[in-house]
């Protein structure tokens, strides 16, 4: 007798850095992993971008070996990746430029000009809740495509967020989503609940594809295939989806990595002006509600300073991993002025001579972190009932991280949430009726509390 065949869904969870395929079984369990890295390419200007020939060509590589495999049997396919570039495709299909990286430095005249058109800058960044970041507002890279490229804009057909063209590739339907519009785009009105103006008089949202709810699902194009592939969905908002199934009473999730997000789905008052300067901004669920979130460049700052106390004692940052909190240490810590300074720079200008120990030293910088970290989520609470924080991601991990935050934040549960894989699960999650014949799963997120 021949082994069971075990029904999957597949993944593809393309960070900027690792580009991932899991399958997982209908308890959400991983059954296969596959990951890559690529060379990055550089764009006409020389400057660093995604290599999209190698990535459309893993995609197929990837999908012919787990179909070769007679273990499986694939229900259906979806993908979650980051969101803040556009693959510009002519009649056919193809990518007409490479695919601009979102770190690229974008044109003052060309931001000053769009911003003055419509209002001047505050008007324009609070109705979009986009903080003005250049080229991480990806409707400002159509534009100035439209600007600088006339003959390339007249040339496409349609723009599509990288999840939504790595979906097309199997599918070959153009969609646009939500979650990718609502990512920092400056596409969206939010007052509205449309394409803010600006993008309808430049004739823009003529080249973006029709809005689909994330949880369609299409049929592929490869004949006799029977699985459905999904629309695909912006990484941070794929992030929230477990968490959204799981909880109903109001709750903020502080997705850790090299950006610490604080997302309050139960938060939808109008962003002030004042929040947007510290980095607020809204995302988009799957079918348009809004999503009240705060940024931090927290994971970035970790790394460096780690890395800068371990020079400096001269021992590895392995070390670090696995510290219990000190309460001593805290107790003892005297940063001169600084202890009540709550921003990510104060560690940085810090000489490490007046620490004894790398274990201080340590300590020292994930209180300011935490410090840093209570300013930003506070900006997403909003004086709302919330009854619980659930930290995902790396700092999860971090005990001294952890209980600072629940010292700090004395009548709110905080939770250090382990799920393998948040973001993709969160993309198999939202199309669960298309292929999965179990129920919902509710045991999925791992939960470990933290007193104050």
């Amino acid at each position: 007798m021949g082994k069971e065949c075990i029904p999957v869904i597949a993944i593809f969870d393309v960070g900027k850095t690792n580009k991932k395929l899991f399958l997982f079984d209908e308890h959400y369990q991983i059954v296969f992993e596959r990951s890559a890295r690529f060379m990055e390419t550089v764009d006409e200007d020389g400057f660093p971008c995604e290599n999209l020939e190698s990535l459309r060509l893993s995609v197929f590589d990837s999908l012919h070996e787990v179909f070769r495999r007679a273990e499986f049997d694939i229900k259906a396919i979806n993908f979650t990746s980051y969101g803040a570039s556009f693959v510009y495709l002519d009649q056919n299909g193809r990518p007409l430029t490479p695919l601009y990286n979102y770190l690229k430095d974008y044109p003052v005249n060309l931001q000053d000009d769009l911003h003055q058109s419509y209002g001047g800058e505050n008007k324009f960044v609070l109705d979009t809740a986009s903080p003005s970041l250049g080229s991480l507002n990806s409707g400002k890279q159509i534009y100035r495509l439209m600007k600088e490229q006339p003959e390339v804009f007249n040339t496409m057909k349609y723009a599509l967020h990288l999840p939504q063209y790595l979906s097309f590739l199997v599918s070959g339907q153009l969609y646009s989503d939500m979650t990718s519009i609502g990512c920092h785009t400056a596409l969206w009105n939010f007052n509205t609940k449309n394409y803010h103006q600006w993008v309808k008089d430049s004739g823009i949202d003529k080249k973006l594809a029709p809005i689909v709810n994330g949880k369609e699902v299409f049929s592929s194009t490869f004949p006799g295939s029977t699985y459905k592939v999904g629309t695909g969905l912006h990484d941070s908002s794929s992030a929230l989806i477990p968490y959204l199934v799981n909880f109903h009473e109001p709750f903020v999730l502080i997705s850790t990595g090299t950006w610490c997000i604080s997302m309050n789905p139960f938060n939808d008052e109008p962003l002030t002006k004042a929040e947007l300067d510290q980095d607020c901004l809204f995302y988009l669920t799957y079918n348009g509600t809004p999503v009240k979130a705060s940024r931090l460049f927290a994971g970035y700052e970790h790394e460096t300073q780690s890395k800068r106390i371990a020079d400096h004692f001269n021992v590895t940052t392995a070390r670090f991993k696995h510290f219990e909190i000190n309460w001593r240490v805290i107790e003892g810590l005297d940063l001169g002025q600084s202890i009540d300074v709550f921003t990510l720079n104060t560690f940085a200008e810090l000489d490490l001579d007046r620490f004894k120990t790398y274990e201080e030293a340590y300590h020292a910088l994930i209180f300011c972190l935490v410090n840093a970290q209570v300013e930003s989520t506070k900006l997403v609470l909003a004086g709302q009932n919330i009854k619980r924080i659930f930290v995902d991601g790396g700092f999860s991990k971090n005990h001294i991280y952890m209980n600072l935050l629940a010292r700090r934040f004395p009548t709110i549960e905080i939770y250090a949430a382990s799920m393998a894989q948040a973001t993709a699960i969160g993309a198999a999650l939202l199309i669960h009726e298309h292929w999965n014949t179990l129920p919902f799963p509710n045991n999925i997120i791992e939960l470990r509390y933290y007193k104050a």
